[in-house]
């Protein structure tokens, strides 16, 4: 099959711009200040050359992103459910391995070098590693640590959750938009992931570094501190938990995404036009 149109230069540059000005807002606001001119100049823009971009991409005949096709239900559900576990993913990522490495004095830390702290982490990767094709086949048919091991296993299970989310994503997606809309409908998900790992970084920074003692004259994570920020991206779970309850389900008689690829193939519901059909002569 064949998609129609050419490549969208001003809605590339236009949701790049935007995406730039918020995501960068986000990631210094740590060290301009949320309520800073610069952060919120930047936050406003944002707003404004993405409702610009969407207006424009209303217009065109072959948008970068078709909106009409991304404002289905099950797409927006997802690209916020997206938003929220990027948020989670990063915030384990920035909490587990500083409480790791913390010194012992601290009370709290078992004082444990990078390398260690690294492969306590690691259980992650592995854990998606293992369950990636589990999660596959279950998308196609439907507190604090104390020690080094208690860290491996809290770390092997938000790999299972990640994995789980980030399994289902692509497949929801793909089964609500046209074949000729999953790449750019895909990609517009991966960007919603960025934009919550980007806040993650934002926000667990900001509840560190406030919330934090000092060690022989080094600031260093409070236990409130690292108390607050899983209990954050426990909520932000929690919210793409309850954001997911609100995604229609499929039903018995629904086609699988490949199904509706091979629909399309043979003129079918969503059809994309071939060379082969629009250069046919009429009888």
């Amino acid at each position: 099959m064949r998609a129609p149109g050419r490549f969208d230069i001003i809605g590339a540059g236009g949701l790049s711009a935007g995406l730039v000005c918020l995501l960068l807002g986000i990631s210094k606001s740590g060290d301009w200040g949320w309520g800073s001119g610069t952060t919120l100049g930047l936050f406003a823009a944002s707003v404004v050359i993405l409702l610009a971009w969407g207006a424009f991409g209303l217009r065109v005949p072959h948008p970068l992103v078709d909106l009409r096709t991304t404002a289905r239900r099950q797409v927006p559900l997802t690209n916020l459910a997206g938003i929220a576990v990027g948020f989670a993913m990063l915030a384990q990522s920035l909490v587990l391995p500083r409480l790791t490495q913390l010194p012992a004095a601290t009370g709290y830390g078992p004082e444990q070098s990078m390398v260690v702290a690294g492969l306590a982490v690691a259980p992650v990767g592995v854990a998606m590693w293992l369950f990636g094709p589990v999660a596959a086949k279950i998308s196609v048919a439907l507190g604090m640590v104390h020690a080094v091991w208690q860290t491996a296993i809290v770390s092997a299970v938000i790999g299972v959750g990640i994995v789980l989310a980030y399994a289902a994503m692509p497949a929801l997606i793909s089964g609500a938009v046209p074949p000729s809309e999953t790449a750019a409908a895909n990609g517009l998900n991966t960007l919603m992931r960025a934009i919550g790992t980007s806040s993650a970084s934002a926000v667990i920074g900001v509840v560190l570094s406030h919330m934090a003692q000092p060690l022989n004259g080094v600031p260093l994570p409070s236990m409130n501190g690292l108390r607050t920020s899983p209990a954050i991206a426990c909520v932000t779970g929690v919210l793409a938990l309850l954001i997911s309850a609100f995604l229609p389900r499929r039903g018995a008689n629904s086609p699988t995404p490949s199904a509706r690829i091979a629909q399309s193939a043979h003129g079918g519901p969503n059809a994309v036009p071939t060379a082969a059909a629009t250069t046919a002569p009429a009888a």
